[in-house]
């Protein structure tokens, strides 16, 4: 495209189309990559994105969505399938966004997706209020920030994995999502992994990767395992 080079074989080769990571990009070369990318699958992922991209993408794919919440834009098949489960669970409301692009990104990319918000460690009731539920899904999102100890609470409750997002929610010493990530990082829980602060995007993918292997056996849309 001159100023970019759309990779449109890697749904081929890691069974996940292009995404758009739309911060910064000029308004022309968010619109064309837009309308080459919805040309190519029927469908498009756009990650922080503002109001003012939407009105642009709009104007290219009339029926393009956008949730200011969590910054997705995007426009999916109607027909799309969704298979497994993925519990996605905040610590609280003030980690919702980041939750979302977590959330949103692996429905797009064909995942059923359980919602469990504010269910952070200062009530823990809230939390064991939910267990059950929350561990008969294939993987689990846990996004927090302070002092980020949902993510071990949660990895010592349930029999599955458990992807940690640390966000930038917190006071002056939570330094901006620091804190929760060195807590995530130095878990001692079993089975949890770390995404980068506020990268509800990477946890929404790699969730996606662990409930296809649990439900097909591959990462790979519309293949099975031999």
């Amino acid at each position: 495209m001159g100023f970019a080079k759309l990779d449109t074989g890697r749904k081929s080769r890691t069974g996940f189309a292009e995404v758009v990571f739309c911060q910064g990009k000029a308004d022309e070369h968010l619109t064309q990559i837009f309308k080459r990318l919805y040309a190519e699958y029927g469908e498009v992922l756009g990650t922080r994105a503002t109001p003012e991209q939407y009105e642009l993408a709009k104007a290219i794919i009339p029926d393009i969505d956008y949730d200011p919440v969590s910054r997705i834009l995007k426009y999916e098949r109607p027909d799309k399938a969704r298979i497994g489960s993925v519990a996605v669970c905040t610590a609280g409301t003030a980690d919702i966004g980041v939750a979302e692009e977590a959330a949103q990104t692996a429905e797009f990319f064909g995942t059923n997706v359980k919602r469990y918000y504010d269910v952070g460690v200062s009530g823990l009731h809230r939390l064991l209020d939910q267990q059950e539920e929350i561990s008969s899904s294939n993987c689990v999102i846990a996004v927090a920030g302070m002092e980020g100890a949902l993510a071990s609470v949660i990895g010592g409750l349930v029999p599955v994995p458990v992807v940690a997002v640390p966000t930038s929610v917190g006071y002056g010493a939570s330094f901006n999502g620091v804190s929760a990530l060195l807590t995530m990082l130095n878990s001692c829980a079993n089975g949890v992994s770390v995404v980068n602060i506020d990268n509800g995007y990477g946890a929404g993918y790699i969730a996606t990767q662990i409930n296809r292997l649990a439900v097909n056996g591959t990462v790979v849309e519309g293949e099975q395992s031999l």
